[in-house]
């Protein structure tokens, strides 16, 4: 049966202990792990059901309806993107019919994770595009009767943003928790630090701000430290993975015991924490292990905590001076460029013999192509740094992104930082359905303007996306390209304002032949936003 305090007013009287793994235990029952989960409310609701009811009866407040994915983007990779209302109405009427068959006094609460695509400037979906899909996920919820809202598992605090502003749309009156969860080195994947997200989360307007999944109750209750401290006033939730996952006998394995689980319960009431489940791993007995914790009034906390975490970066590290490029173009002089191909074995001679060339009739820097109509090459960085030792002639080398997820990108440019060069060229890359290889990967994580905020906000600050310090703050100089001749100039300004936002330094464009499309996109620029600044080859 459902509770007769609002959940607002129950979260006044006491720690609401909250459910576990959904995921974990329909896999155990026996779901494939590549099965769509949330498709199961409508193809086997009796197994969701029995993971309801099991949770209840291990002693949970607070039961979350199986629609983590329930969303159009991600019920898309399983064609059931037209299905969003009906999955998400059935997940709330099993939450609801197992209540009523154990007899507990329990809430549901909406289960809401990420959309599964990134948002601009880091991905191609707008703020609008995932409002939407928010909003149709929560409305369908709502309409069912749930009573609380939980956002979870987000990285990206904009996205979150979105997911609060739409449950608020749908409903002005549903509680809405609002969660995130950190990586291994204490921070977001996209660098914000715990004390930044508590104050992004606060300023949502959600009721309760947290965080789940992440490495573990340590971690997560260090975390909720620092949230306590930060936003003394705003009820917390804290659902932790049951450890750091580890493979085993090729299974993932979670390590953290129940017993563990009710240690740290006693340590995240302590710290005020108001919500306190389990995410990836955790089981009814984890669960079970909370309820006796908390109900055990001679228990105490055997855990003393660390000082917050701050997730600090060395201040006294500063990037190195800037390229002979940089310098050029920040005195506003005439630079002359010229394109070049890697080799296609791994002998360059016969283009660092023409590098030489170009060197001695006045040329400033060469910009090398990485992958040209997606044939084969030498990678350029090779290329690169063999024309700066050898001929110690400036280059720019080309960095597209297509082909390459997070990871690589990050490394692949600490690499090139490694090898003296300094100066990039970021775009989006040749097709390799045009080339050698047409049924090469060809997917990217990230947008070219994407890539030149993480380049100019992150590694040229000293960290990585996560928020890892790297030691040194790179000093990459970053171009992007542009299209003077485009079909709709309005959208390539578009385009290229986002560019610029982003930290682009400098614009490179193709061979351009009509001088007078160049001065219609030039007086169009100027008209929507003033003269263009950004230097352009």
């Amino acid at each position: 049966m459902l509770p007769t305090p609002s959940f607002l007013e129950r979260l006044r009287q006491g720690v609401i202990v909250a459910d576990g793994a959904m995921g974990t235990m329909l896999h155990r029952l026996g779901a494939p792990i590549a099965a769509c989960f949330d498709r199961l409310n409508l193809d086997s609701p009796g197994l969701v059901l029995d993971v309801h009811r099991a949770f209840l009866e291990a002693g949970a407040d607070l039961i979350e309806t199986n629609t983590f994915g329930a969303n159009r983007f991600k019920l898309a990779e399983h064609q059931s993107q037209d299905e969003v209302k009906d999955i998400n109405r059935a997940a709330v009427r099993l939450a609801k019919q197992a209540i009523a068959e154990t007899g507990r006094l329990a809430y549901v609460a909406g289960s809401v994770g990420p959309l599964g695509v990134r948002l601009a400037p880091l991905g191609r979906i707008s703020p609008e595009q995932a409002f939407e899909a928010f909003y149709e996920q929560i409305g369908a919820l709502i309409e069912a009767g749930a009573q609380v809202i939980i956002l979870e598992t987000f990285s990206d605090t904009n996205e979150i943003a979105e997911a609060v502003r739409a449950a608020r749309a749908a409903n002005p009156n549903i509680p809405v928790i609002a969660s995130m969860t950190f990586t291994r080195d204490g921070a977001t994947i996209y660098g914000d630090a715990p004390r930044d997200v508590t104050q992004l989360l606060a300023e949502t307007g959600a009721d309760v701000i947290g965080i789940n999944c992440s490495t573990g109750p340590s971690q997560l209750a260090r975390i909720a430290q620092t949230m306590r401290a930060v936003e003394p006033d705003v009820p917390i939730c804290v659902m932790p993975n049951a450890g750091f996952p580890e493979q085993v006998g090729g299974r993932i394995m979670y390590p953290a015991a129940p017993e563990y689980f009710g240690d740290y319960a006693l340590v995240l009431r302590d710290l005020g924490v108001s919500i306190i489940g389990g995410c990836c791993g955790t089981t009814p007995d984890h669960i079970r292990a909370i309820r006796r914790a908390l109900a055990d009034a001679t228990r105490t906390a055997p855990i003393v905590l660390l000082p917050p975490e701050t997730n600090g970066h060395d201040a006294r590290l500063s990037p190195e001076a800037p390229s002979n490029l940089a310098q050029k173009l920040s005195a506003g002089q005439f630079v002359v460029t010229v394109e070049m191909s890697p080799p296609r074995s791994f002998n360059a001679q016969k283009v660092i013999a023409s590098a030489q060339m170009l060197r001695d009739a006045g040329v400033d820097s060469v910009d090398v192509s990485d992958s040209p109509m997606a044939r084969m090459r030498m990678s350029p960085w090779a290329l690169c740094h063999m024309l700066q030792t050898e001929l110690g002639l400036d280059t720019i080398l080309h960095f597209p992104t297509r082909g390459r997820n997070l990871l690589r990108v990050q490394g692949d440019l600490l690499a090139a930082h490694a090898l003296k060069v300094r100066n990039l060229f970021v775009c989006m890359g040749d097709p390799t359905a045009i080339g050698d290889y047409p049924d090469a990967f060809d997917k990217s994580d990230i947008v070219p303007s994407g890539l030149i905020r993480l380049i100019k906000h992150n590694l040229n600050t000293g960290k990585d996306q996560a928020g890892n310090s790297i030691g040194q703050p790179t000093s990459f100089l970053i171009g992007c390209a542009l299209n003077l001749s485009p079909q709709d100039i309005d959208a390539e300004i578009k385009t290229l304002r986002k560019k610029i936002e982003a930290g682009a330094d400098f614009a490179l464009t193709q061979t351009v032949f009509e001088p007078e499309k160049v001065r219609a996109f030039l007086d169009r620029y100027e008209a929507l936003h003033g003269p263009l600044t950004l230097p352009l080859l």
